[in-house]
């Protein structure tokens, strides 16, 4: 091999760097070359597949470490003092000592980092080591190699259940129509299944696929991180092109599922695969309490050179009173004695060493440790762990806990964040006419029920009349208790990988009227081709995305409710009454032994009521099910659906629940069995996905029997009605011709009842304009430039003169607690603002249910259609605001006004002239709910409040469209739910349900906030408290940097002595219990603002440390005043006095004791004792000339020592002692009383919180003049506030 010159080298870098910047890249097959060096490899410039994702390396582990170190002023500043120290003319003790600090500091984070980049390097070389199957042209097949083998070009090979090692371009799959199936949940979360299509028009899939044959050449756009966006076409040798998007791409780190092999081609390897590009390491977010921390320090500085300057020029003062020179100034070498100002300017600088402590080195290392302690209790709060879910809080921004304690604004989504996420259909209107589904109605009611949960209707034994089929109800199952039916209820739901797949929302109770309805329409023959009713449930069925799974598949699912008995096919049978108890009663149940038909039973025979036999199956939680389903052949109960979200899933069961099956799906055909058990394969012509722009999908099928291409579509109904024309109206009578007014008026009712809604519709494309169409859609798939826009413009052309079917709509059901959550956070002076995409009239609807908006509010509906209207609105509400709150009888008063707004007026009310007088009106308001927003505009609303009020933010979703949100927010939280894990991903903590945001920030977040706050300032106070006897004793030594207590000692002071006592206090001090503050919210109040840590208990605590030295030096120096006793006999005293005082002045703050106070408190003064006496006794020449040998030992003999360390520390302590007193006696804030209820017993307590509660209520009443205001007795809050603390609450 011969060596390249620096030159070419240099040369092949800057090459390779054009042809990894170029827009577009052409990548060819490797087989052709293989063999050959790298030089002669055509894709030689683009990176393997090997990833490194460490930061340092062995050799030069210890400067780039120490680089990165320095990146922190604070390192710096005691790094240039230890070396200042090193000059002569200027240290101030042994140079060596003044290493000791910052290097045990250094060395720890050095520590910290090496471990954390080790484990780093465990990682990398286990994933670049992971088998995969690479193609070899020499072997003629795919031989196993390594991940960090691959290269760009390469042929590889993925089998079932293994990782995709690269991001490879779908060329040839196992399954006979180039499909296959992927697990996403590595990097998005989402356990559902999603379809990728192999690349059609290139190979043939068939079993001896033979990658020699590509022969062309792949051109693809430059890698981003979009996850869900790739632009790519292969050009075949006849330069026929042939366009690719996302459905051909397979990720690397996916999982294959539910296919038995697929080859790729590599289009981007390492760290050019997007989910590479997507890791962008740990966040680091600055707190509001770090940033005043900096600004503090810069204080502390200005501080210290002033002390230093004071020092200096005193000791230039001095040499000047000299009348000659003292026989203790040695000259130099040469007999010369610095001047008085130059020996100044020196004393500077060692007066700067000699008082570094002033900065203290050790805080920022202190705050971590302390930030690590609270996010060990918040993770393991019993409270905050999901039972159903098996997951608990995820913290994962360590450094801005404290900030959870500040929040004044929240901004939540709606869906899967206040609500369940659990779609369950509930009505639909067809063809305008409405069917409510009140037996589906009952089922949910009784679900809804607070005891019973999922489990009610399918745990618990049936109660059936006689005359009916039932269980046998002999003996009791020991294990049918609430117990264990919650147990095993948990364990199915954490096992089960299967999304959207509860009972709740896989079972529907079909309307008597429309299964009739329904009945009729399909035993006509002459109408299956036209009736709306079967087109409506077939839109239900075919325009979606749900994957079909089987049982083959090797992965955990949730299968289907297995059938029983004969086929009965009969049309007939279909158009017989079903009776309501019979509907009700046909739910799967936990069966005792064997479900029986009595002799008299009323079940009817019929597809939907087939004969039960014995066959039992057992369900995913461990629970024995009989199916009542429909029976058929051996395709329908392996089902398990794999829906992208839940509302295709709930439409999907409920065309299951009338007959109309969805079967299969492939990407050229959907099978869907009709409910006379005929199965229907439609060819699939094209999907036109569903976007944020368009707000539909539709799908364009060939029927089967009337060989029409028919394009059913579904959307919002803003986005449909606009599109409809006139098919079925010319064959209706003048009565249902105003369908689509109908169908509106349904859709309103829906929204108003907090529906979600959609729009079905139906079109007949002729082949003519089809193969128009389908010209125009190819070429817009083939581009690379603008391709979104020129596919979005061709689903835009089609989709024109539709047909309206009907609507639906889906409940999506509060999430427990919602309301109570809200109304503490409100109470607790947060605003809630609700961001959701829905309808104004659903969102206003789930405002009042979860209690965001109250009957008595002010509504303010901002529904503009232009400018000057949204101008007029703002304007005209903000007068009558600012006159209600001027007017001198609202005193003490404020107005209840709640805004909603949708997305169109937010707009205009975000633009630059409007901006002001929006923040303005939403800052006055208790509420805010913003309805038919984007995601662009969620996070435009957070950094628009944030930036303008300069509050602090918290974002919570659960979804990739609130991830804007989350991000734009100082604090970010994501629910881990049924929407993937991207909002989590995204997030700085991580919760399973919005009630857990209650505690976490009543709770946890003032405890955070307080802990830390009241520790940060105890450090200030203790470092000035004790070098300020440093600086007292200059006045008495000549200002000569001189120091009175031993070096080693002054270093284990701060090191050890008084170290663990405030990191103990920042982690486990707690001001008052968790009952309390989920009892009174408003106690999170005392956080807002400046909080604890404020510009006056700042300097407080700097004039107290003052104070306390003064005291705790003079004291001692008047005491042995003329006595003969040397310097470190005076500075012992001086040191144990100082301990005693500062760890008394922490006694005094905390406000919890338990035995770890206790034990680290005592064994900080043991240590001081052990360590200095043992020092004493072994240190005879230390510190030359004087020497600290037997120093304690003679203080411990001498009564005057303990009596001038008990004097000095009491007189030390008494004024911040009486000041407490007092101002706990006189006028205690909210906290203080609050931990006066603490220390009652339970039952007294609650009575008072009560009574503080009635009294908070009364007040509260007083803003609106319209009620009367409550006495304060201890009944009046059970009827404002029924929620009251439960044990579970403050666990």
């Amino acid at each position: 091999m011969t060596l390249k010159s620096p030159l070419d080298r240099v040369r092949g870098a800057l090459r390779g760097q054009r042809a990894r910047e170029k827009d577009l890249r052409n990548l060819v097959s490797n087989l052709p070359y293989e063999g050959l060096g790298k030089a002669k490899q055509p894709n030689r410039y683009f990176p393997d597949n090997a990833i490194k994702t460490t930061k340092y390396t062995l050799l030069l582990f210890i400067p780039m470490n120490l680089f990165e170190q320095f990146h922190r002023p604070a390192n710096i500043y005691f790094v240039g003092l230890a070396i200042l120290n090193f000059v002569p003319v200027v240290n101030a003790f042994q140079p060596e000592l003044a290493l000791i600090p910052v290097c045990v500091i250094l060395s720890l984070a050095a520590l910290k980092d090496a471990w954390e980049d080790f484990r780093r390097y465990q990682s990398d070389r286990k994933l670049n080591n992971t088998p995969c199957f690479i193609y070899s042209r020499k072997d003629k097949r795919f031989t196993e190699s390594r991940w960090k083998d691959v290269r760009v070009g390469d042929f590889v090979k993925v089998v079932c259940n293994e990782i995709v090692p690269a991001d490879l371009l779908l060329l040839h799959t196992s399954d006979h129509n180039g499909v296959c199936h992927i697990d996403t949940s590595n990097l998005d979360g989402e356990t559902n299944l999603k379809q990728r299509r192999a690349m059609s028009g290139l190979c043939i899939s068939d079993p001896e696929f033979e990658p020699e044959s590509f022969n062309s050449v792949v051109v693809c756009e430059k890698p981003d991180n979009n996850l869900n966006h790739f632009k790519c076409y292969v050009e075949k040798p006849d330069m026929a092109k042939v366009g690719a998007g996302i459905e051909s791409l397979l990720l690397r780190g996916c999982k294959m599922r539910n296919t038995d092999h697929a080859v790729g081609f590599v289009v981007y390897a390492g760290h050019e695969t997007k989910s590479m590009l997507n890791d962008n390491g740990p966040r680091y977010k600055r707190s509001k309490l770090e940033r005043k921390l900096n600004i503090d320090v810069i204080f502390c500085v200005i501080l210290l050179l002033s002390m230093c300057l004071i020092g200096a020029l005193g000791h230039f003062l001095w040499l000047q009173a000299l009348p000659s020179v003292p026989p203790y100034l040695v000259p130099d070498s040469n007999g010369h004695l610095d001047s008085p100002s130059l020996s100044g300017f020196y004393m500077f600088f060692t007066m700067i060493i000699l008082l570094q402590v002033l900065i203290p080195i050790s805080l920022y290392i202190s705050i971590e440790l302390v930030k690590i302690g609270q996010i060990y209790f918040i993770t393991n709060d019993i409270d905050l762990h999901d039972d159903e879910t098996d997951r608990r809080v995820q913290c994962k921004a360590l450094n801005i806990t404290e900030d959870l304690g500040q929040i004044e604004y929240i901004f939540s989504d709606k869906t899967g964040t206040l609500t369940e996420n659990k779609m369950v259909f509930r009505r639909c209107s067809i063809m305008g006419t409405e069917y409510p589904h009140k037996e589906n109605a009952i089922r949910l009611a009784v679900l809804a029920e607070p005891e019973s949960g999922e489990e009610v209707i399918f745990n618990q034994r049936p109660q059936p009349p006689q005359t009916g089929w039932s269980l046998d109800t002999e003996g009791t199952d020991p294990d049918d208790t609430p117990r264990h039916r919650l147990k095993s209820k948990v364990k199915g739901n954490a096992q089960s990988d299967v999304a959207f797949s509860s009972p709740l929302e896989t079972e529907v109770i079909p309307d008597r009227k429309l299964l009739q309805q329904t009945s009729r329409a399909g035993s006509s023959r002459g109408s299956r081709k036209t009736d709306p009713y079967l087109d409506f449930f077939l839109g239900l069925a075919i325009c979606n995305t749900v994957v079909v799974s089987m049982a083959t598949a090797q992965r955990q699912r949730v299968s289907g409710f297995p059938h029983s008995g004969q086929e009965n096919n009969s049309q007939d049978t279909l158009t017989e009454s079903v009776s309501l108890r019979h509907i009700f009663t046909s739910w799967p149940r936990k069966p005792k032994r064997n479900r029986t038909i009595l002799e008299d039973s009323v079940v009817e025979e019929d597809y939907f009521n087939p004969p039960v036999t014995k066959e039992e199956a057992g369900d995913t939680n461990g629970l024995q099910m009989c199916s009542l389903h429909a029976p058929s052949d051996k395709t329908s109960d392996n089902l398990s659906y794999e829906a992208e979200s839940p509302d295709e899933a709930a439409l999907v069961y409920a065309a299951k629940a009338y007959g109309f099956t969805l079967l299969d799906r492939t990407p050229d055909s959907v099978t869907v069995r009709l409910p006379s058990g005929e199965d229907l394969v439609f060819e699939v012509l094209d999907t036109l996905n569903f976007d944020s722009n368009r707000k539909r999908m539709s799908v364009l099928v060939r029927h089967p029997i009337t060989k029409e291409n028919v394009l059913y579509s579904k959307g919002a109904d803003y986005a449909i009605m606009e599109l409809l024309g006139t098919h079925y109206s010319e064959h209706l009578s003048g009565k249902q011709k105003n369908i689509a007014a109908g169908t509106q008026h349904h859709l309103n009712c829906y929204a108003k009842d907090g529906l979600r809604t959609l729009c079905f519709t139906k079109k007949i494309v002729s082949d003519k304009a089809y193969e128009s169409w389908s010209v125009n859609r190819q070429r817009a798939l083939a581009a690379i430039d603008n391709r979104e826009e020129l596919v979005m413009d061709t689903a835009v052309q089609l989709e024109t003169g539709l047909s309206l079917l009907g609507a639906t709509g889906i409940e999506d059901r509060l999430q427990e607690s919602v309301p109570d959550t809200i109304v503490a956070l409100r109470e607790a002076g947060i605003q809630v603002w609700v961001l959701t995409g829905d309808k104004l009239e659903t969102a206003v609807n789930i405002g009042y249910a979860c209690r965001l908006l109250e009957e008595e509010d002010l509504l303010i509906n901002m529904s503009c259609k232009n400018k000057l209207e949204c101008t007029s609105i703002l304007d005209c509400t903000l007068e009558e605001v600012r006159r209600y709150s001027e007017d001198p009888r609202n005193v003490d008063t404020t107005q209840d006004i709640s805004l909603v707004i949708d997305g169109r007026s937010l707009t205009m009310a975000l633009s630059s002239d409007l901006q002001d007088r929006f923040v303005d009106l939403a800052k006055r308001c208790r509420s805010v709910l913003c309805c038919r927003v984007t995601p662009s505009q969620k996070s435009r609303v957070v950094k628009v409040v944030r930036e303008k009020l300069k509050v602090l933010t918290l974002a919570v979703g659960d979804g990739a469209n609130d991830v804007n949100m989350i991000q734009a927010a100082d604090i970010g939280i994501g629910l881990s739910g049924h929407d993937g894990m991207q909002a989590v991903m995204a997030s700085d903590f991580a919760i399973s349900r919005f009630k857990h945001l209650k505690k976490l920030l009543l709770v946890h977040g003032h405890w955070c906030y307080t802990r830390l706050a009241n520790m940060i300032i105890f450090f200030f106070y203790k470092n000035v408290a004790y070098v300020n006897l440093l600086f007292w004793y200059q006045f008495f030594c000549g200002f000569s940097g001189t120091a009175m207590i031993d070096y080693w000692l002054m270093i284990f002071f701060n090191l050890f002595f008084t170290s663990v006592p405030p990191i103990m206090f920042g982690i486990m001090d707690k001001d008052v219990s968790a009952e309390m503050l989920l009892g009174v919210p408003e106690l999170y109040r005392t956080g807002h603002g400046a909080g604890e840590y404020t510009f006056s208990t700042f300097w407080v605590s700097m004039l107290d440390a003052f104070y306390q030295s003064l005291v705790c030096f003079f004291i001692p120096y008047l005491a042995y005043q003329d006595s003969d006793i040397d310097v470190f006999t005076f500075g012992t005293p001086l040191n144990t006095i100082s301990l005693f005082t500062i760890l008394l002045h922490l006694s005094i703050e905390i406000k919890a004791w338990t035995v770890v106070h206790w034990v680290i408190m005592l064994g900080s003064v043991a240590l001081y004792f052990i360590v200095t006496l043992a020092y004493s006794a072994i240190c005879v020449t230390c510190n030359p000339p004087s020497n600290p040998y037997w120093i304690l030992q003679s203080q411990m003999a001498d009564p005057m020592f303990y009596l001038i360390c008990i004097i000095t520390t009491v007189v030390a302590l008494m004024p911040r002692y009486m000041f407490h007193v007092l101002k706990n006696s006189i006028a205690p804030s909210p906290l203080v009383q609050a931990r006066h209820l603490d220390r009652l017993d339970p039952f007294t307590r609650d009575e008072w919180m009560k009574e503080w509660r009635s009294f908070r209520s009364t007040s509260r009443v007083k803003r609106s003049r319209l009620s009367t205001p409550p006495s304060p007795t201890l009944e009046t809050p059970a009827e404002i506030h029924p929620q009251s603390v439960t044990p579970s609450d403050v666990m």
